[in-house]
């Protein structure tokens, strides 16, 4: 059985056991979160897909860690001009392992 769950504009398909990234979640460490944006689930070849999300799913997971992602360099140059900017960025990310799939 597996879903597939919407959270930060991103999707992810998870099942049961998975470990998860996301986006940074309003939750503190060891705490249950509920992520309710349920756009497919399938369960042993049985599809339901949502409309835009599936009634009364939910995927039930709990918060291991809050880190931080990599380091992503945004160089911007125009030659000859002496013109050069450079950004830097790391994405706040939660970790979260799911434990069950509610359909």
């Amino acid at each position: 059985m597996y879903a597939v769950v919407e959270t930060g504009n991103k999707q992810y398909r998870v099942t049961a056991g998975d470990t998860v990234e996301v986006e940074r979640l309003d939750a503190a460490v060891g705490a249950p979160v509920t992520l309710g944006r349920v756009l497919l689930v399938n369960s042993d070849g049985k599809v339901s897909v949502g409309a835009p999300t599936v009634p009364d799913a939910a995927v039930l997971a709990d918060v291991v860690a809050h880190k931080r992602g990599p380091k992503l360099i945004a160089f911007k140059m125009r030659r000859r001009e002496g013109y050069h900017r450079k950004v830097g960025h790391r994405q706040e990310l939660t970790v979260v392992k799911i434990k069950e799939i509610k359909a």
